[in-house]
């Protein structure tokens, strides 16, 4: 948490940086902009920093990262091979 990450305001205009708070039950990202303010969005809207292919920090699609990060189940839904108790 408190990862660098960027969006739009109303899908266009300049990129905004803030920081990343946490991420929703239902996959969306809770983050902070720079006046301190909490918003969600979903992982399509917003952009967050990895190394390129020589290893320089670009800003990449979080969606297309998402499967780098621990919380994938977070963003592919419940794994039907390990239910949770609710579940069954």
């Amino acid at each position: 948490m408190g990862e660098p990450i960027r969006f739009r305001r109303n899908e266009r205009g300049r990129w905004i940086v803030g920081k990343v708070a946490g991420i929703a039950t239902d996959g969306s990202i809770t983050l902070r902009d720079p006046d301190g303010s909490a918003r969600s969005l979903r992982a399509e809207r917003l952009e967050i920093r990895r190394p390129g292919s020589r290893g320089r920090l670009r800003w990449r699609v979080v969606s297309e990262v998402a499967v780098t990060w621990e919380q994938l189940e977070l963003f592919d839904g419940p794994d039907p091979a390990h239910p949770t108790s609710a579940e069954t």
